[in-house]
């Protein structure tokens, strides 16, 4: 079986649609890596486990960095629940809670 990649709903298809063309590239290069390669063959510098079952695919760009932030769901299925332009050197915290709260939608 396959992994897919996929969003949680229109929201995160518009914070996609957000990001600079660049970052949107890179974003759907890493998805198509883990949808061909399976998230098994993934790591540094792609993706980075954050916090409990969520982690990050890391999106650089000439405009600076951004972060998909996604869990994994039953049936190989990645989930990205938020992505958002990073301002700082650390995630902010803010960012992780909102990824928490989208993320038991789907994790209940």
């Amino acid at each position: 079986m396959e992994w897919k990649v996929e969003t949680l709903n229109e929201v995160v298809d518009a914070e996609i649609a957000a990001l600079p063309k660049d970052m949107q590239a890179r974003f759907l290069r890493i998805a198509g890596m883990i949808e061909s390669a399976g998230l098994e063959g993934m790591g540094h510098p792609h993706v980075k486990p954050l916090e409990g079952k969520l982690w990050e695919m890391r999106l650089m760009g000439r405009d600076g960095i951004a972060r998909a932030l996604y869990v994994t769901v039953t049936g190989r299925r990645v989930v990205v629940v938020r992505v958002f332009v990073k301002k700082t050197q650390k995630t902010p915290r803010q960012e992780i809670e909102l990824a928490l709260a989208r993320a038991k939608e789907i994790l209940k």
